[in-house]
């Protein structure tokens, strides 16, 4: 390029970019004090705007959760993940259920104390810590017992969070055997609320021997309503455990005044000890209610597992083939409830 043409370029490329240049310093002097700051953040590019950071349990919930926004929580103390213990049971039969095993993908383990939260890491489940402070559940915890109890409501609070949140969930209790995916027998017909029963009589909608060990809930502003006000009962509440006190608040019209349809499961097919389903094709969930002990628990849920994998070994499910004898310290009546 020769001198005078570097003079011209020059001289072009100033005539364009210096009324620019004054038309920013005008911007810049009559544009209010503090928006700039505020214009140019927002602008910045995209997601960068004022955006709260996850918490712990938020990441935990995205992370399991199914695309529809739905998972499964079941909480883990350290009587439940001894070796061979209800942990390693559990485990065994959502991986030997009928459609189940990738159920393990969307289980929230939520421990309640140190030595539970190792173990379900160390097994590489997906795995939430709970913080109870002041309160140790790392022992069993025996039926009615304060512990039980104090157990009872931290586990409300906490899923009454979850549902916040905006997440349905299943709850299941460790000594609940998933034999089939309980989804395919779970209602879409507008239920909020679809709770297992100590013992069902046919009515879906009258039937009140909730069970609190197996659930689906579906979350919006109904079901928060209802978990807020069933954990404020606690304190009025002294020697009931949470399930009594939602059975309370159904006798009361808390649920009509809510504006929840609420459906009692089948026994048929959410089975347990209190009143075992007599239909191997049909049975899709078996919950050691009615017992009494971590021992007898595990005796008699093994049983089970034993039968349900014999009567499918040859991949067929017999109807008229019966349950094993219970050979622990079970008791089959609605006295005692888990």
């Amino acid at each position: 390029m020769s001198f005078s043409g570097a003079i011209s370029y020059r001289a072009t490329a100033f005539i364009v970019v210096a009324p620019l240049l004054v038309l920013v310093v005008i911007y810049a002097c009559l544009w209010p004090p503090g928006v700039p700051t505020a214009f140019f953040r927002l602008h910045r590019g995209a997601n960068t705007t004022e955006i709260t950071p996850k918490d712990e349990l938020e990441a935990a919930l995205e992370g399991v959760a199914m695309e529809n926004r739905t998972l499964v929580i079941a909480i883990l103390n350290k009587a439940y993940v001894e070796q061979n213990a209800m942990l390693d049971l559990f485990l065994q039969s959502l991986g030997g259920g009928e459609d189940t095993e990738f159920l393990i993908d969307h289980v929230l383990f939520v421990a309640v104390d140190q030595r539970a939260f190792n173990r379900c890491r160390t097994l590489e489940l997906h795995c939430y810590n709970l913080v109870t402070e002041g309160v140790d559940f790392s022992r069993e915890v025996f039926y009615m017992s304060d512990a039980f109890n104090n157990m009872m409501w931290r586990r409300t609070l906490f899923l009454g969070d979850v549902l916040r949140r905006g997440y349905s969930f299943i709850f299941t209790d460790m000594d609940v055997m998933w034999l089939r995916n309980p989804f395919s027998q779970l209602y879409r017909d507008g239920e909020d609320l679809q709770m297992s029963s100590d013992c069902y009589y046919r009515n879906p909608f009258g039937n009140s021997f909730f069970n609190t060990g197996f659930y689906f809930v579906t979350a919006n502003n109904k079901t928060v309503a209802l978990f807020d006000e069933w954990y404020a009962r606690r304190n009025n509440s002294k020697g009931m455990k949470d399930q009594d006190v939602l059975q309370k608040m159904k006798r009361g019209g808390a649920f009509t005044r809510l504006g929840l349809k609420v459906r009692a499961l089948e026994t048929t097919y959410f089975s347990g000890f209190c009143q075992m389903s007599q239909d191997f094709r049909k049975v899709i969930t078996v919950h050691a209610n009615c017992c009494a002990s971590m021992k007898a628990k595990l005796i008699d849920l093994r049983s089970v597992l034993e039968a349900w994998k014999v009567n499918n070994s040859n991949g067929t499910s017999n109807a008229t083939i019966a349950w094993p004898p219970i050979k622990g310290i079970c008791l089959h009546d609605t006295t005692n409830k888990h």
